[in-house]
């Protein structure tokens, strides 16, 4: 058995047992890959897919525990490939990072400056995505540190820690009707058009649970997942925004909107910072992590990664 015949069956689980798109993603043939895969079975003496025809169909139950090692060994694999390149190029390389646009576009530029002025040699590679899409890159090997508000701490295959906590702010014309007022309501919210975040992005659950729990129906005029876009069409006049915190730094851009605090209608949000259990992490990613929040420490880091903290000893 070798490295090629568990990346044949790792990459084909993930192309859901598409024999053809395990192929094109690893840039070999088809025959290749479903020769090998057949090797492996053989060698092991158990069927690791059950088939229908030349068709995989499905994973067989002695093909889930081959699964679990696969992991294990690509995992420990890929360790072994960061340790080198480590202790060989010392504090140079790629630092991958999967956030969403928010964090790319108003929490991580100085974070980044920063390492890169610590690390000279380290360059940065930002891969953007929803949270989902931010988890799947860790859990892939794509990304080393992935941030975001949704969703990583629903997968068992990260490590999270909180990085740091943030709210919504409202966000109109100085000339609107609501400008002026200094407790806004739910009920008055859902009364107005409102312009806010994607469902899967920047908190938007807290909101929507926040008008559920007053079984109130708003009107949710426009959905994007950058906050630029929402405040460009809250300048149009085509409703309320609702916006993260970050996207309204006092740079004077935001000058000729009125901004108001919202925690207090939905809540405060934390942000994640997440890594793949078990991976090795180089020095710059420590690095990184520091600078993102002072709440994270390399000695933190490391004792999440072993299991010996959880989030209630942050």
């Amino acid at each position: 058995m070798n490295l090629h015949q568990f990346r044949f069956v790792q990459e084909a689980v993930r192309r859901n047992l598409n024999l053809t798109e395990t192929a094109r993603a690893l840039h070999t043939s088809q025959p290749g890959v479903s020769k090998a895969i057949i090797e492996l079975e053989e060698e092991l003496g158990v069927e690791i897919f059950a088939r229908h025809g030349k068709r995989l169909k499905r994973v067989t139950e002695p093909g889930q525990h081959v699964l679990q090692s696969i992991e294990l060994i690509m995992r420990e694999v890929g360790n072994l490939k960061r340790i080198g390149e480590q202790y060989s190029a010392q504090d140079s390389g790629t630092l991958s990072i999967a956030t969403t646009h928010t964090q790319a576009r108003y929490v991580l530029p100085q974070p980044v400056a920063s390492l890169r002025e610590a690390f000279p040699k380290v360059n940065v590679s930002l891969h953007q995505g929803s949270p989902d899409q931010v988890a799947r890159m860790l859990i892939d090997e794509v990304a080393e540190i992935g941030i975001a508000t949704e969703s990583l701490a629903q997968y068992d295959e990260l490590v999270t820690l909180p990085c740091y906590e943030w709210q919504h702010m409202l966000v109109m014309p100085a000339d609107h009707p609501l400008a002026r007022q200094k407790n806004i309501t739910l009920e008055e919210l859902a009364g107005q058009p409102l312009i806010t975040y994607h469902p899967s992005f920047t908190g938007r659950t807290k909101i929507d649970e926040a008008f559920a729990a007053k079984r109130l129906h708003p009107r949710i005029a426009l959905e994007a997942i950058d906050s630029d876009v929402i405040k460009t069409y809250v300048r149009l006049g085509l409703g309320v925004g609702i916006v993260a915190e970050m996207a309204l730094r006092d740079d004077g851009t935001n000058s000729d909107l009125v901004t108001l605090p919202a925690g207090q209608l939905f809540g405060m949000n934390v942000a994640r910072v997440a890594f793949k259990r078990s991976a090795y992490l180089r020095n710059f990613v420590y690095k990184f992590a520091e600078l993102v929040s002072d709440k994270l420490t390399r000695e933190l880091i490391t004792k999440a990664m072993t299991g010996r903290i959880n989030d209630y000893e942050v």
